[in-house]
């Protein structure tokens, strides 16, 4: 299922589906700017968590913007930013 914008709530999903919650973690809360780390997520499991979006939203994620996104928002900025570039 491909859509022109990558929301918080597709994010949520795919972090659940590929590298399930943390024990104390509520998801479902203010996360836009949590850490990943806060939120209980390592660099494998943002490396599947970006797998699954290349995936599903047939885009291919730079190392860089991986890298530096340190929060949700930074995620959803870069693979909206490369979902706009896809769709031009």
């Amino acid at each position: 299922m491909v859509n022109e914008i990558f929301t918080l709530d597709d994010l949520r999903r795919i972090l659940r589906e590929g590298a399930g919650t943390a024990e104390g973690t509520d998801l479902d809360g203010d996360i836009l700017d949590a850490g990943f780390e806060e939120l209980g997520y390592e660099s494998l499991a943002l490396l599947e968590t970006a797998s699954r979006i290349e995936r599903e939203y047939d885009i291919a994620l730079d190392d860089t913007a991986l890298a530096d996104a340190r929060t949700p928002r930074d995620l959803l900025e870069a693979v909206n930013a490369r979902l706009r570039a896809s769709a031009a």
